[in-house]
């Protein structure tokens, strides 16, 4: 099972980070590009997709 990706903010961007990595994977203009994203590489690594609100 491969790491759990989270979908945060990141000033007016959306990130799409690794669980434990330091630098995002990859950053979107908009939550929902950050979203379908993340669920590629989940599906991919057969991990989940954590969420986060826009205050963090």
């Amino acid at each position: 099972m491969g790491k759990n990706q989270h979908v945060t903010p990141k000033g007016n961007l959306w990130q799409v980070k690794g669980a434990g990595n330091r630098r995002a994977t990859k950053l979107f203009d908009t939550q929902a590009e950050a979203i379908d994203y993340a669920r590629n590489i989940a599906i991919n690594q057969q991990s989940e997709v954590v969420i986060h609100r826009p205050n963090g």
